[in-house]
């Protein structure tokens, strides 16, 4: 562990602001609203439920299953259900037969999102600079590694990718944006107004990023 005074928050502090984010995007939708798709746009295949559901299943799957034995050698994450929360059967979401209310799923993003920041808090960014896991690559993996300054390689026919644990949790932050991002135009599509501005920071703001709208 890299425990110091001055924690990685300081470069990351829109963390502590993410969460009311994504609340405020969430306040007053109907059941019919959250789980609202469309066939029209790929981004509109996952309703808002599901967006709300992936965005609190990838933080434990990347601090707890990928980063865990660095990150929490006590195994004092809090995470007690590790299996209904990141290998569930609902593809990269929390398990839908468990956490299908909206409520629910909001208590687990807020749950993992205060996770996120403890290990900003807990971890200098040196540490974090300097610690490095080794992932797959993809095209998609490719593009979306242009949004990251530095903590991210690609070596090697076949290309084999590292992320460093400063770069995951930029990572973590970019998807949750382009998730917020998708949730609005979800509610576009229904003749909603979205609440919020974006960060215009992270995966969704790349050259070749569909940013179609309804």
């Amino acid at each position: 562990m890299g425990n110091i005074t001055n924690g990685a928050i300081t470069c990351f502090t829109g963390f502590e602001t993410l969460y009311g984010l994504i609340q405020s995007e969430l306040e007053g939708l109907t059941e019919e609203q959250l789980d609202y798709t469309s066939q029209d746009w790929e981004w509109a295949r996952w309703s808002i439920r599901n967006q709300v559901s992936h965005m609190a299943s990838l933080i434990p799957r990347w601090l707890v299953l990928r980063w865990g034995s660095i990150l929490f050698p006590l195994e004092d994450h809090g995470v007690k259900n590790i299996e209904e929360i990141s290998q569930s059967k609902s593809d990269r979401r929390l398990d839908d037969g468990i956490y299908w209310e909206i409520n629910d799923i909001s208590l687990m993003l807020k749950k993992f999102i205060d996770l996120a920041i403890r290990v900003l808090n807990d971890n200098s960014l040196e540490f974090m600079a300097s610690q490095k896991i080794n992932r797959d690559t993809t095209l998609q993996w490719e593009m979306m590694a242009k949004a990251h300054p530095n903590g991210v390689t690609s070596e090697g026919k076949p290309a084999k990718s590292s992320m460093t644990l400063e770069a995951t949790m930029r990572h973590i932050y970019f998807e949750e944006l382009t998730h917020l991002y998708n949730i609005q135009r979800l509610k576009k599509a229904q003749g909603l107004t979205p609440k919020v501005v974006v960060p215009n920071v992270g995966y969704w703001t790349l050259d070749g990023w569909d940013r179609s709208q309804p």
